[in-house]
């Protein structure tokens, strides 16, 4: 159970959606194989598995006596792990997923090493090394990139050894939803950040532009799918994805009046929620039209 929160299960469908859209296209456009797609699924969860561990091993031992809320993931500062237990479970995770990319880019070429290896080395450095990419204000474009595009694209790769136009757009909305998460998640650790002089978008520009930024993402991920549709690259069935309107509109409204940290922290799950079934209706949607 300890190690349940230690690597923040819930968090995990950050990888799991990205990879799933990707692979869903795949069996649209009539490709499938199912031991490429749970590797790839697997490696992507052991990598951010490992992101996770090695946020909270540097997130304790930079900053010991930081004044923090005591989140129950916070295993070392609760005394339920060491250090040393949660360093060894983030090297463990990040060697498996190697293991699982080596053989991945055996199968399917050298493309897909370039992307594995970039993906590894800003899993570890976001959180990692003297000046962590996420305390540089790095955190939304590297997010934005490698856990959505780059990730969804990746995966579709893996399965058709092509790219298209169209994996690139369904790629967008799921990269400005799972960016979205980062920045509730800024919105709501605000203060604590500005104590440890953790740079991120909000605690550069403000909570006000925070908003806007979250919100523009969040409305963006409809407005590249419905600009997709009139320009004929993907098909009007895949606007199921309206149906995740209602849970938007009411993240919209805790965002603008929410000041509780309560409240915050409903904005950073609802929005965890809103990707997650923003994703399995296009899921849905995408498979679906295999058999159309």
């Amino acid at each position: 159970m300890v190690w349940y929160w230690a690597i923040r299960p819930w968090s995990l469908t950050a990888s799991i959606i990205p990879v799933t859209v990707g692979t869903s296209l795949a069996v649209k456009n009539g490709y499938f194989s199912p031991v490429l797609f749970i590797l790839t699924l697997l490696g992507s969860l052991l990598v951010q598995i490992g992101t996770n561990l090695t946020d909270e091993y540097f997130d304790h031992t930079r900053t010991p006596k930081a004044p923090k809320y005591p989140g129950p993931y916070k295993v070392i500062a609760l005394g339920l792990l060491s250090s040393r237990a949660v360093s060894l479970g983030a090297y463990a995770s990040f060697a498996i997923a190697t293991c699982i990319g080596i053989y991945i880019v055996l199968q399917v070429g050298w493309p897909i090493l370039v992307v594995a290896l970039a993906s590894l080395l800003v899993a570890y450095f976001y959180s990692a090394g003297p000046r962590p990419l996420g305390g540089m204000a790095m955190g939304e474009p590297l997010v934005f990139l490698f856990m959505g595009s780059v990730m969804v694209m990746a995966t579709y790769y893996v399965q058709t050894r092509s790219l298209t136009a169209e994996a690139f757009w369904v790629s967008l909305p799921i990269a400005c939803l799972v960016t979205a998460i980062l920045v509730a998640n800024d919105i709501r650790d605000r203060d604590e950040d500005l104590q440890a002089g953790k740079a991120t978008s909000v605690t550069l520009l403000g909570l006000g532009a925070g908003r806007w930024i979250y919100l523009s993402l969040l409305l963006g991920s409809f407005f590249v799918m419905l600009l997709a549709v009139l320009l004929g690259i993907i098909s009007w069935g895949l606007l199921i994805i309206l149906l995740a309107l209602p849970r938007t509109f009411w993240l919209v409204r805790v965002l603008f009046t929410g000041r509780e940290r309560s409240q915050t922290n409903a904005l950073m799950k609802g929005t965890a929620r809103l990707h997650m079934e923003y994703g399995l209706l296009l899921i849905l949607g995408l498979i679906s039209l295999r058999f159309l």
